[in-house]
């Protein structure tokens, strides 16, 4: 796809790279600000393994799958967005026409696009504990969201695998929706005194032993394997995956490479310990015209409908951006 009308590029206002609830959002209320929208989804979202989502008002237990559907579906309602399927692998900024440059390809089809503006929404790519079976229960007996998902475990026995230094906190609030709660380290996740004592406060069992895999059949979980050969009975529990932003494709220009094989960064991004995209309260990161939402942000995944939200801030702050000219944001962005 070449975003041209007879041989003139087409400038989009904006362009929305991902569309999960946050993009989706942000594209939503971009079109009805009357702003042109090129929405640009590679349909990969992260949490396509749920069968059901919660907390979203009015949708409470949709597939996620639908919701982005429906949301698609009300975005390409409006005469204003453009929405294609591809995998984006370069925005880059243009001095030369004061765009951004969007391409990407899908099954063979090329994009190339224009934007006065670009708004990040691809979220987060998870990294899992090397068990063979997680996957086979992720999204039925396993989850990462506690918020989304702890009301659905109350009062079961269930397991906590995590492998990173927020293993006490995140277990805490595990605990909060059950008394019977193993939390498995598999010999990586740190754990001083002082966490292991406010765990046993709390009731929590903590257990430092290498997991092999989780056990069970099409009927559902049915406990954690260790690497001893100690099975321990378990209907289900919770997982902290590792979370990646891949960037790559934001980059300070067209060209592909730096020295013939490094990817030129966009200079200027801002991004924390995480790798994740800092903004400011209302998604703007510290290039001008460049704004970020969602997953992709700190503190990282959030609900649906908090991602939903920010999409709706940020596309405001967008829309008042190009009325005021984004000449005028870069001390405000800085």
């Amino acid at each position: 796809m070449s975003s041209t009308e007879h041989g003139v590029p087409v400038v989009h206002d904006v362009a929305v790279i991902g569309a999960g609830p946050a993009g989706l959002s942000a594209a939503l209320n971009l079109v009805r600000a009357k702003r042109t929208v090129l929405l640009v989804d590679a349909n990969r979202p992260r949490n396509a393994a749920t069968l059901r989502s919660h907390g979203f008002l009015t949708r409470d237990g949709i597939s996620p799958l639908e919701l982005r559907k429906l949301g698609r579906t009300e975005v390409e309602g409006y005469p204003e967005a453009t929405v294609v399927q591809s995998v984006v692998d370069l925005v880059a900024p243009d001095a030369d026409t004061d765009t951004w440059r969007v391409h990407g390809s899908w099954r063979g089809t090329e994009l190339e696009a224009r934007a006065r503006t670009v708004v990040v929404a691809t979220g987060l790519r998870e990294e899992f504990p090397s068990l063979p079976m997680l996957r086979a229960f992720y999204g039925t007996a396993v989850h990462s969201c506690v918020e989304c998902d702890a009301y659905d475990k109350a009062g079961q026995p269930l397991a906590f695998i995590c492998e990173t230094d927020d293993v006490v906190d995140r277990a805490l609030l595990i605990a909060a929706w059950t008394d019977d709660l193993i939390v498995y380290t598999n010999g990586v996740a740190p754990l001083d005194d002082a966490g292991r004592a406010r765990l046993a406060a709390a009731g929590v069992v903590v257990d430092e032993r290498v997991v092999e895999d989780l056990e069970g059949d099409r009927t559902g979980m049915t406990g954690v394997r260790l690497a001893d050969g100690h099975v321990e009975p378990r209907t289900g529990g919770f997982v902290r995956p590792v979370w990646h932003a891949d960037l790559d494709w934001l980059r300070t220009s067209g060209n592909t490479t730096t020295n013939g094989d490094t990817p030129e960064s966009l200079e200027g991004l801002q991004r924390d310990t995480q790798g994740l995209l800092v903004v400011d309260r209302v998604g703007r990161t510290s290039v001008p015209g460049l704004y970020a939402v969602g997953d992709v942000t700190p503190p990282g995944p959030e609900q649906l409908i908090v991602a939903a939200g920010h999409g709706a801030a940020t596309a405001a702050a967008v829309h008042r951006d190009l009325v005021g000219g984004l000449a005028d944001l870069r001390d405000a962005v800085q």
